[in-house]
């Protein structure tokens, strides 16, 4: 008869350790992100607009 008992934490183990690589592999990337340099987005039109001549 197969040990459920040993085998439910064999699982339990290795979750714990899927979640501990998940959560290292989450706050390396946040790291990572933080320390990037943001680009300046400019919101405002730097041309002026042509008029049109169909207005006439």
């Amino acid at each position: 008869m197969p040990d459920y008992k040993e085998m439910y934490f064999q699982l339990a183990a290795k979750v714990a350790n899927a979640v501990d690589i998940l959560v290292e592999a989450q706050q390396q990337g946040e790291y990572d992100f933080s320390k990037e340099e943001t680009p300046v987005i400019s919101l405002k039109n730097s041309r002026p607009e042509e008029k049109r001549s169909d207005q006439e």
